[in-house]
């Protein structure tokens, strides 16, 4: 069975917009809010070079990386075609306004030097 850590309330991001959370070791993960009030959950680091996804532009289900406009699917971490690559997703909940992800996600995914996967 899953440990869930909790993160923030869903109020803390905004809306159309992220929230970073920092993990003792590898790149940060983004924290994606959209108009619907659904949440998601990437490693901060776009695909294609790196960029930080956090800073991008929400939009329906995904989100524009900042440095090349790449759209990345929130749902699976994955570019759009013709675009190609995915960022690792995390596992999100939302209990009573509070936002977790899965702690062993957490302490497992993408756990490697970030500047290595820029």
């Amino acid at each position: 069975m899953s440990q869930w850590k909790p993160i923030c309330s869903v109020d803390d991001i905004p809306v159309l917009g992220a929230r970073r959370v920092t993990r003792a070791q590898g790149a940060e993960v983004a924290v994606f809010r959209t108009a619907d009030d659904q949440i998601f959950a990437l490693l901060d680091r776009c695909p294609h070079k790196g960029g930080p996804l956090s800073q991008g532009i929400v939009f329906g289900h995904s989100v524009a990386c900042p440095l090349h406009n790449w759209t990345i699917g929130l749902e699976g971490g994955c570019a759009q075609a013709p675009d190609e690559g995915c960022t690792p997703k995390f596992s999100v909940k939302v209990d009573s306004g509070q936002v977790h992800l899965d702690l062993d996600e957490l302490n497992s995914i993408a756990l490697d030097d970030p500047k290595a996967l820029a």
